[in-house]
């Protein structure tokens, strides 16, 4: 299953970076101001590609320069790694741990997002997650008694966070930052590129996308929205932007099947079974990744009408909803236009600042 995973992550890779821009090599290129490079960390494909820099480092290392970064935060947020600072936490049967700032803030973020939506996105999922083991090489359907046991065990409230101190109120809590992570990573990583100088990049963190700056002509980058269920070269709609970050979530990413019936990886908080409604895919548009990694899957377990709300009354965030049906729905902020191929593309109205008047609360 997990290899599997990757092959498909790194197809998929490969397609978005042909979609975003042409270039002549697989690994790096001899241009001081032009490389690619693809690894593997957090469990997924990272590619990261530069098209252009003013800076004095050459565009090779400052992409070595990242994937350190990468490594590094692995090491710190990984919740299968036994050194992790979150494996300290889970391992400290409700005792305080004292993490890297870094970690405590992370999780700070991840308390704002399970406030935001009221605990559809915690990060004390990971029982459950453990429990259901998506991708392991024999997942199957947990029994209800076993799926309540874990779920009686979630709940962000349990967290405590004192400066760099963190405390798990129930014991047997355990968190899993893998569906905030990426997007921290991801953002971590721009600006480091923009600090150094690159002007035009596109980083892949196993299908976290951001972008700096467009292309190297000018124009705008491509993004392909995956089809659900489809092959790695199907797209429902293409993105069209610059110093962007787009996320997906979906049913379709990671799941089994189990007398016919699908069973995916967004799992939800209330009923400790994966979500169960009509959507297949929620693509956040923003300019950060954080957000997007969390609001992808807050939406996704929302569902199309309490999400498409919460979109509409958060700033700076637009949203593509795709249901069953493969019917694509847009936020206020984005242009759906008809596109070539049959494929829709998508464009923010307002692609610099991603601003929009928010909505009172219905």
């Amino acid at each position: 299953m997990k290899k599997t995973l990757l092959k498909k992550l790194l197809s998929l890779t490969i397609v978005i970076t042909l979609l975003a821009m042409p270039l002549t090599g697989c690994v790096s290129t001899s241009s001081s101001t032009t490389a690619t490079a693809t690894h593997e960390c957090f469990n997924t494909v990272v590619t990261l590609t530069i098209n252009s820099c003013s800076g004095d480092e050459s565009a090779d290392d400052i992409i070595n320069e990242c994937f350190g970064l990468c490594y590094n935060y692995e090491k710190l947020f990984s919740r299968t790694k036994d050194s992790s600072d979150v494996s300290a936490i889970n391992n400290s049967n409700g005792q305080p741990v004292e993490v890297k700032p870094v970690v405590a803030e992370l999780i700070e973020d991840s308390i704002y997002y399970s406030e935001l939506s009221n605990g559809a996105f915690d990060i004390t999922i990971a029982p459950l997650s453990i429990l259901w083991n998506i991708t392991g090489d024999n997942p199957s359907v947990p029994s209800s008694d076993d799926i309540t046991n874990a779920l009686s065990h979630v709940n962000y409230e349990n967290i405590s966070v004192n400066d760099s101190t963190v405390t798990l109120a129930d014991p047997e809590a355990k968190i899993d930052l893998g569906g905030i992570a990426k997007g921290f990573v991801a953002d971590k990583i721009k600006s480091y590129m923009i600090q150094t100088g690159v002007t035009s990049a596109i980083i892949n963190l196993g299908g976290n996308i951001v972008t700096i700056g467009g292309k190297k002509n000018g124009g705008n980058f491509n993004i392909g929205i995956q089809k659900p269920f489809g092959s790695s070269e199907e797209y429902s709609a293409i993105v069209k932007g610059s110093n962007l970050s787009i996320v997906t979530s979906g049913s379709y990413e990671r799941y089994f099947k189990q007398d016919g019936k699908i069973y995916h990886h967004i799992l939800d908080t209330k009923t400790g079974y994966p979500v169960d409604n009509r959507l297949l895919s929620v693509t956040i548009i923003s300019e950060d990744s954080l957000s997007g990694d969390a609001l992808s899957t807050t939406c996704f377990a929302l569902g199309l009408k309490k999400g498409m709300r919460l979109i509409e009354n958060t700033p700076e965030i637009e949203a593509v909803f795709i249901d069953k049906d493969y019917t694509i729905h847009t936020s206020s902020g984005l242009v759906l236009d008809e596109g070539e191929d049959g494929v829709p593309t998508i464009s923010v109205v307002s692609p610099e600042s991603l601003t929009k008047e928010v909505n009172e609360a219905e």
